[in-house]
């Protein structure tokens, strides 16, 4: 929970600075295009073909981000304490990098732009995690570069599958999939935000090598080897 607070208060930290945002917006918008990436509409319009479907998206940006992390690295604190530390330090690690990024390439999300053509699902369909941006004091809503939301759910993916034994394990993968199709159909993110999130990420764990999958003791973490001591369950490491 620190961890988070600490987060938001960066992000608040890095408000101010709205027409170098939507400034940065247009050079963003315009060097998608440039590279052949698909507009960002396309997604959306998806979504927009019902209200069921679009709702669900708003619901899923405003409610999973955050606690899929927490299950996550509790999950990892009890059942893989040597990966519960890698993962928590790679975590931090990318944060950190993010919050400078924030703080140096301030960015207004596609919803903030009537130009594209998109629009704030959130504010039309329900439910939005946003006030008007003038008047928000809990987040910095011209930090869309780069998304946490994504980068977070790649980490999931990256160090559950890490972590566990199954052949199944690769479908976590689809986790950071449907949030990268929810960021950006709900116009809260552009594609390149999720590409700068993913390298990162990259670096981060390029430099905080995971440790190998073991069925050993690790001590480092307070309650490990209480863990350690207890009966192995069946299926442990699925």
């Amino acid at each position: 929970m620190g961890f988070f607070l600490v987060y938001k208060l960066g992000r608040h930290l890095a408000t101010g600075n709205t027409a170098e945002a939507f400034r940065n917006a247009r050079r963003v918008w315009d060097g998608e295009r440039a590279l052949g990436l698909p507009a960002e509409n396309a997604v959306q319009s998806l979504l927009l073909h019902g209200d069921t479907l679009v709702r669900a998206a708003n619901t899923f940006y405003a409610t999973v981000h955050f606690p899929a992390t927490v299950l996550f690295l509790a999950w990892l604190y009890w059942r893989r304490p040597a990966h519960y530390l890698w993962a928590r330090r790679v975590l931090a690690a990318l944060t950190a990098a993010a919050l400078v990024l924030h703080l140096v390439f301030p960015l207004a999300p596609p919803r903030m732009l009537a130009w594209t053509g998109m629009i704030d699902t959130g504010a039309v369909h329900g439910p939005s995690v946003y006030g008007p941006p003038a008047t928000d004091q809990l987040s910095n809503q011209f930090a869309a570069m780069p998304s946490l939301h994504f980068g977070w759910a790649l980490m999931v993916a990256v160090g559950l599958i890490a972590a566990t034994r199954t052949r199944w394990r690769p479908l976590w993968l689809l986790h950071p999939l449907l949030t990268l199709l929810v960021i950006v159909g709900t116009a809260n993110h552009y594609w390149l935000d999720a590409v700068v999130a993913a390298a990162l990420l990259g670096l981060a764990l390029a430099v905080l090598r995971a440790p190998r999958r073991t069925a050993g003791p690790v001590a480092a973490v307070p309650g490990a080897r209480r863990a350690a001591e207890r009966p192995p369950l069946v299926g442990a490491g699925r």
